[in-house]
């Protein structure tokens, strides 16, 4: 694990890139304390700072093959490079570490761009082929790990995060700090920018799952060319036993993660992704004389109902492995919000992220520098009851557009006089079919291709409704030609509705909450997480058995509860669902009271983004009863974002 930037210049780089990518490696210290190297050839220059996981005296990088023709930096985890390297051995290959990323510089001398075909892990880097004179950037098929890019002519500058970028880019004039209006629409939508956008307009996420190739043209410009090279709806269908298909893999994958030359830990809270990982690894720990698994669970000042500890601790003592409780309380996170959402390097509005930033920093505190993380599991099994309400709101949807007919009472069944209390209420609302309406008209509106999903959650459509007041006019008009609907919407027709829905949670909420925060916020102390859960194979063998049995009518997780009755004690398994959550309505409450003085007079008002009044009425109405993610908090995170990024 480690942060990777670079630089690639059509017409070779000179000193003031050298001082650039020396800024940008400097400005990322948390993702690398153990080491710093630098590469530098003709149009490129690269470079890596370390955190050291797997060979500890050997790994440095850049990583080079037999004969330095190709030279490589990369941050992540290779987690299968004992079976590549004992194959590229046979072939001849020669190794100079123990390090598990020098298998790609292998891998690409044999295979070229198909290199990442062989990877099973979370990486995202970028390989130097001197011979031809190409720089391949890549990133892994879930998008695990973060990789911004910013082209201008002649010049690509890349980096693992975006301050990174922006305090780096000085040799290329620098990055306008201009805001992308569609990004920033997203972010109110959904809480978080959704790739391949970023809050600037001029700076891009490499997508995930995708090569970007840069090379030199005759003319001395730049030549980029992206691609994908793997889609999770291209899984193979796949016939056999759910329970039995979906255990091997997790079996596998509990092996290979834990492979580490320093202690392993598991975030561990009551709900069944984060029990049955700790289980799994403990058990491969054991098996493979990997040394104990260490568990560490937050908790909360006063011990309130979403205090997980004494749950944890209980499954802890089961498996014996040492348990390390951490409690959080109001002041602390309050102090330590600010420092929390630029740790996060992308804005991402969601109450959580203290869980993650404390339980990592607890963690390297305990001398454990790999987590955990239970991530993918509600994602890929159906653990979030609105995702399976948006397949049914798709499907429904899709016949009304056959057989409008047919399909227009499947909106709200038709009722007589008798079951609307008269007939006067019964003609106010058509017989019951007014109070569809606004579903009705949704559907008749948006594209063929569209798919429902995020749009029927509260948070999205109170953004939705409220638009008009909340954001100005001009605004508006930026945005106009990207609605945030534009990521429900297939080019062709779309995949059957569950299978969309599997992938729109992951390629969204997943990737652009769950990856971004797990990986920030854990190496902001210099902590690597893992993530069983979002392995691809699993996530592939999930889709393919998908395609031949539906599983979205059965009860939430079965496939993986199924797994679960085999090896999880009951009283888990019959623990009620609570999520990695704090006391969100206080905590909520407490830092809009805090923080909410900002909005009125601020960037999001001087940058015409909200109107002056509509700051001033988040303000002043402040938190309402039952709001998980109120508007006024999704400002003030964007509001603190922007004013400390900018350096203001």
């Amino acid at each position: 694990m480690c942060g990777i930037a670079g630089i690639f210049r059509a017409t070779g780089v000179g000193e003031a890139d050298r001082a650039s990518l020396k800024a940008m490696l400097c400005a990322m210290p948390h993702r690398g304390p153990d080491g710093q190297g630098t590469f530098v050839d003709g149009p490129v220059t690269m470079g890596m700072v370390r955190l050291s996981i797997i060979d500890l005296a050997g790994g440095q990088q850049p990583l080079y093959n037999e004969d330095k023709s190709v030279t490589l930096v990369c941050n992540g985890e290779v987690y299968n490079f004992v079976e590549l390297r004992a194959e590229l051995e046979r072939r001849g290959h020669r190794f100079r570490t123990s390090s598990d990323c020098e298998t790609v510089a292998h891998l690409y001398e044999e295979h070229g761009d198909d290199f990442v075909q062989h990877l099973r892990g979370m990486y995202a880097g970028a390989l130097w082929d001197a011979k031809r004179q190409r720089l391949v950037v890549f990133r892994d098929r879930l998008g695990e790990k973060p990789l911004y890019v910013y082209e201008a002519d002649g010049v690509v500058v890349f980096a693992s995060e975006l301050r990174t970028l922006m305090a780096g880019a000085a040799s290329s004039g620098g990055i306008p700090p201009e805001l992308d209006a569609a990004a920033i629409n997203d972010y109110f939508h959904f809480a978080y920018p959704v790739e391949p956008l970023t809050p600037f307009k001029h700076v891009r996420k490499l997508r995930a799952g995708h090569l970007l190739v840069l090379e030199r043209d005759e003319a001395g410009k730049v030549r980029s060319t992206e691609r994908s090279y793997w889609n999770l709806l291209d899984a193979p269908a796949l016939d056999g036993d759910p329970r039995q298909l979906v255990e091997q893999q997790l079996d596998e994958v509990s092996r290979l993660i834990i492979r580490s030359d320093v202690p392993v830990g598991v975030a561990l809270s009551s709900g069944l992704d984060s029990s049955l990982i700790a289980l799994l690894a403990a058990r491969a720990a054991k098996e493979t004389g990997k040394g104990e698994i260490h568990a560490f669970t937050v908790g909360y000042k006063g011990r309130p109902e979403c205090d997980e500890r004494a749950d944890a601790k209980a499954l802890a003592d089961h498996l014996g492995i040492p348990f390390h409780p951490i409690e959080i309380d109001e002041r602390e996170m309050l102090d330590q919000f600010v420092d929390m959402v630029i740790a996060r390097d992308d804005p991402i509005a969601d109450i959580s992220g203290q869980g993650y930033f404390a339980v990592a920093r607890a963690s390297r505190q305990a001398g454990v520098p790999v987590l955990l993380l239970g991530h993918g599991g509600d994602e890929l099994f159906w653990g979030y009851p609105w995702v399976r309400d948006a397949v049914k709101e798709t499907e429904r949807k899709r016949r009304f557009r056959s057989s409008r007919a047919k399909g227009f009472l499947s909106y709200s069944p038709f009722k007589s006089v008798a079951q609307m209390g008269g007939r006067r209420p019964w003609a106010r609302s058509l017989g019951g079919l007014s109070h569809a309406w606004p579903t009705i008209r949704r559907d008749l509106r948006s594209p063929k291709g569209q798919c429902v999903f995020y749009d029927i959650t509260p948070d999205f459509s109170r953004v939705a409704a409220s638009t008009e007041w909340l954001f100005t006019r001009d605004f508006l008009s930026a945005v106009e030609q990207t609605p945030p609907h534009r990521w429900f919407t297939y080019e062709s027709d779309p995949p059957r509705a569950d299978l969309a829905a599997t992938q729109q949670i992951i390629d969204i909420y997943l990737r652009e909450n769950g990856f971004a925060q797990g990986d920030r916020l854990t190496m902001a102390s210099s902590v690597e997480a893992r993530l069983p859960l979002s392995d691809y194979r699993l996530a592939e063998t999930v889709i393919g058995l998908r395609k031949t049995q539906r599983d979205d009518h059965l009860p939430p997780k079965h496939w993986l509860r199924q797994v679960m009755e085999d090896v999880l004690p009951p009283w888990v398994l019959t623990r009620p669902k609570r999520g990695f959550s704090p006391p969100t309505q206080t905590w909520v409450a407490s830092l809009t009271a805090k923080f909410g003085h900002l909005l009125p007079e601020g960037e999001l008002v001087q940058r015409g983004i909200l109107r002056a009044e509509a700051a001033e009425k988040l303000v002043r109405e402040g938190v309402r009863p039952g709001e998980i993610m109120p508007l006024v908090f999704k400002a003030a995170v964007l509001e603190i974002w922007l004013r400390r990024v900018l350096g203001r």
